[in-house]
């Protein structure tokens, strides 16, 4: 091949080679032929991870899971304990780990979170349209709700309590003077073994003709699996001091139960109690 031919040869490949760099500009001159001919590569593995990572963080962790579980167990633990012991213990329980009750009361409203209605609002409503002047003893309070919700002036009672406005007592045996209270509240409370004592505390701090409002687990009072007669718990109440006004029972969880103490009451010994079913959660 003469001079002339390698000179038009070597344009025809400085052609080629600008051809192909229109088309790839971006990758350098001998990468063409691989990049053109092996397949595509599948996505780095750490670009992968980074991808997937927003979606993780939403996910519980397996030590959040953990945590839950704990907490829901403790609580079950705790609230098996309240509704099979005396009052008396329950307060020592509490007295001596008062860390117990807040774990206790987390899982509780927890419980509480999943009720269509909670009974302590029906409560807060029957006050509401009655006069702020009555005085009210709120007989296990919890997070004394109920106080911080009405103009009443409310006596908050409980086993233990951070909030310095609430009475921390065993509630057989509270500070109130007798009858001195014209509303005494038991909302999901009658949890002891010896509950009657508490009902009778109550009777000791009302005035006559005050009221007693109760308010329990529908199951606790379902005689056709293990609970107690709803007619007869009414009638050791009456025997005890007290008339029935109203029950309300159109709640699918709870029961109502609205009395008031007579004026003239005559002393009953060995009234006959029915056992109310421990309100005892599963675990899930």
């Amino acid at each position: 091949m003469d001079a002339r031919g390698k000179k038009r040869k070597s344009r025809r490949g400085r052609r080629r080679r600008k051809a192909l760099q229109h088309q790839h500009p971006e990758a350098p001159e001998e990468e063409q032929t691989t990049e053109s001919t092996t397949p595509s590569q599948p996505p780095h593995p750490k670009r992968r991870r980074m991808d997937a990572a927003p979606n993780s963080t939403n996910r519980p962790s397996f030590l959040d899971k953990m945590r839950v579980r704990l907490s829901g167990g403790h609580f079950r633990m705790i609230n098996e304990k309240l509704y099979t012991c005396n009052g008396n213990e329950a307060f020592n329980l509490f007295k001596n780990d008062p860390q117990l009750f807040d774990v206790y009361h987390a899982g509780y409203q927890e419980q509480m979170s999943h009720w269509p209605e909670q009974p302590v609002n029906i409560i807060i409503r029957w006050l509401k349209s009655h006069s702020t002047s009555l005085i009210v003893a709120d007989f296990g309070c919890g997070n004394a709700s109920l106080a911080k919700n009405v103009k009443n002036k409310v006596f908050s009672i409980d086993l233990v309590s951070s909030d310095p406005s609430v009475i921390v007592c065993d509630m057989s045996h509270t500070p109130l003077d007798n009858s001195s209270v014209d509303v005494a509240v038991f909302c999901l409370s009658l949890m002891g073994t010896n509950f009657p004592n508490y009902l009778q505390e109550a009777k000791r701090v009302l005035k006559p003709r005050g009221w007693l409002l109760i308010a329990e687990v529908q199951s606790r009072f379902d005689p056709g699996n293990g609970g107690a007669d709803p007619d007869k718990f009414c009638e050791a109440i009456n025997k005890l001091g007290f008339s029935l006004v109203s029950k309300d029972s159109t709640n699918k969880m709870f029961l109502l139960f609205y009395f008031k103490k007579k004026e003239k009451i005559s002393e009953v010994r060995n009234i006959e109690w029915p056992e109310l079913k421990p309100c005892i959660y599963k675990r899930r």
